[in-house]
Order: structure tokens, then C-alpha cells, then sequence
């Protein structure tokens, strides 16, 4: 038994299922994000209880990644989801493996192109946006302390 957990041990580090986006518009839940999601891994945006689309990380920690999505208003995915479920996975080989099987057992958004360009937003309306999802999530402004929210690294890690 000890030996086949330890086989595992490469695998799934800690995992976190189904927590709601409203975390990265508070200070608190962002601090606690920020100290247990700051490793690599693979990630679940949910729109509601449905899987809206999977990512993994490969230059940027969970955090980071998770953290544009929801903080930055031009990234593609940013209004499409409400809750995330995140994976820490220290191999990376493991991390496409994972995100292939889920993306290939679920349907999500991860194959959609859109055939024309979308309008980027600047600083003040990407700050407005910011503070109506943080309002509508949590009841209060967004306390974030994003300080660059129109600036999204929106294509996909290779």
C-alpha cells in the first residue's frame, strides 16, 4: 500500500474543486489563493455547474493564470465563468496528459475561434467591468488590487 502511494505522490499535489471566482475580488480570498495556488497545474473554469474551459499552466503558477482570467477584462474567457477548480501537478508531462483527457471527455469552449477581432478595452472601462463582477459576486467593489486590468495575456501558454 505505502508503495503504490508513493508512486502517486508525483501526481496531484493538493487540488482545489468548485470555488467560487468571487475569491480574486477580495483581499482575503485573494491572499489565500495566492499562498496555496502557486505552483503548476491544470484548471477548470465552470460557468454555473458546467465546465466552460480547461487550461494548464506552464510559465506562470496556478494563481497567475487564474488571476487573469479573472481580473483582466480583455482576457478571452472573463465573463464566461463563476467558479474554478485548480489541480497543483509538479510534472509538466502529467499537466498535458490531464488537460488532454479532460478536454477530450468534456465539452468546452477550448476549441472555439471567433472569425473577427474583438475590441480590447481600455484602462477605465476594463476597471468598470472589474467593479460590476465584483459587485455582482461578492456585494461589495472590487478590492483585487489589480493595477493593469486591461492588459491580458490572452493567448493561450504553448
Amino acid at each position: 500500500m505505502a508503495n503504490s502511494m508513493a508512486k502517486r505522490d508525483w501526481m496531484i499535489k493538493q487540488f482545489f474543486r468548485m470555488w467560487p471566482r468571487a475569491l480574486f475580488h477580495s483581499r482575503d480570498g485573494k491572499a489565500y489563493l495566492e499562498k496555496h495556488l502557486n505552483g503548476f497545474g491544470v484548471y477548470v473554469l465552470y460557468r454555473d455547474d458546467r465546465p466552460y474551459y480547461i487550461g494548464k499552466t506552464i510559465n506562470k503558477t496556478l494563481i497567475e493564470r487564474l488571476s487573469q482570467h479573472a481580473l483582466k477584462p480583455n482576457a478571452r474567457y472573463y465573463n464566461f465563468w463563476n467558479y474554478f477548480s485548480a489541480f497543483q501537478i509538479a510534472e509538466a508531462i502529467h499537466r498535458n496528459e490531464i488537460e488532454t483527457i479532460l478536454i477530450s471527455a468534456m465539452p468546452t469552449a477550448n476549441s472555439s475561434h471567433p472569425k473577427f477581432p474583438r475590441r480590447k478595452l481600455d484602462r477605465q472601462a476594463a476597471k468598470m467591468l472589474n467593479d460590476i463582477q465584483a459587485k455582482m459576486l461578492t456585494g461589495t467593489s472590487d478590492r483585487s488590487g489589480e493595477p493593469d486590468p486591461e492588459v491580458a495575456e490572452d493567448e493561450e501558454e504553448a
